[in-house]
């Protein structure tokens, strides 16, 4: 009974001795843990001020790194002058009563120029035949906003075909394409009935690189002479477009290339809208030139 007694005391005892050392150990723990918290968040703190820091010096290293925005140059800087882009021979054959070619207005002649020729050829009593010819060189320049030249150039390329495709009045609408010229290109031809006669029209458009040529040839017999064959007038028309194609190559130098960086701001012709043509549409060419010109004489 004593032992039990005296064991129970000692339980007691080693109880009490416990709760105290546990006790002690708790305070001690509570004492510290807010300096702890206290070095963890300065140290927390001082981790998010390095942090913030590295990450502007790291956004403003990648911005001062960052290229600026760049488009491939154009190839062609220059245009040739659109009255000579003919030989002498092609113009007898294609307006063989023309004098001279009557140029067009420009205000820049570096990316956009056009020249015309009208022939009449009167036979008095037995009627008259009619040629009207225009050649028109649009230049793009390449930006950085709009894209590149070449891309200019073929979405200006594309319009033009398809305005020649959907002339008002046009009849028996027919077009193809047509090899080793340029880049690309297409010539369209269609008839056009005028008070004057009926007219063969034939429209070639071509893109070489970031110029786009567009040739607007048409034919008529006037005053009862016989209507000219369409085939030999897309004949000669495409002869011209591909003569013209290559004036644009040789204006430019061997291989066309020019050097430096592409320009950040399109020329004045490049940046107008591209359905908007250097000369007058097939339209308007096929019912306006053989009133102004034919009319007089024959």
């Amino acid at each position: 009974m004593q032992r039990a007694a005296e064991r129970e005391q000692r339980d007691r005892r080693e109880q009490r001795e416990q709760r105290v050392k546990g006790l002690h150990r708790v305070l001690v723990c509570a004492g510290v843990v807010p300096v702890m918290l206290i070095a963890a968040g300065c140290s927390s703190d001082s981790g998010s001020d390095d942090a913030a820091t590295d990450s502007s010096a790291k956004a403003s290293a990648s911005a001062s790194a960052s290229p600026s925005p760049t488009v491939q140059a154009a190839a062609y800087a220059s245009l040739p002058e659109p009255c000579k882009v003919l030989a002498k021979k092609t113009l007898e054959d294609l307006v063989p009563k023309a004098k001279s070619g009557k140029k067009g207005s420009s205000d820049d002649v570096s990316t956009r120029g056009s020249c015309s020729w009208s022939s009449l050829d009167n036979n008095g009593v037995k009627g008259s035949q009619f040629r009207w010819l225009n050649v028109s060189l649009l230049r793009f320049d390449s930006d950085v906003t709009r894209g590149s030249a070449d891309k200019l150039a073929r979405d200006y390329y594309e319009t033009q075909v398809q305005d020649a495709r959907s002339v008002s009045g046009a009849k028996n609408v027919k077009s193809e394409p047509v090899a080793g010229v340029g880049d690309e290109a297409t010539a369209v031809r269609y008839d056009l009935k005028k008070k004057e006669g009926a007219f063969k029209q034939q429209t070639v458009v071509a893109r070489v690189e970031n110029v786009v040529v567009t040739l607007d040839y048409n034919g008529a017999g006037l005053a009862g002479d016989k209507t000219p064959s369409a085939d030999t007038l897309n004949k000669l028309a495409q002869k011209a477009v591909k003569e013209a194609v290559a004036a644009v190559a040789k204006a430019n130098g061997s291989g066309g290339a020019s050097a430096g960086t592409p320009n950040s701001t399109p020329s004045k012709s490049a940046s107008k809208s591209p359905s908007k043509s250097p000369s007058s549409s097939p339209s308007k060419t096929a019912s306006r030139s053989p009133s102004t010109s034919a009319s007089k004489k024959s």
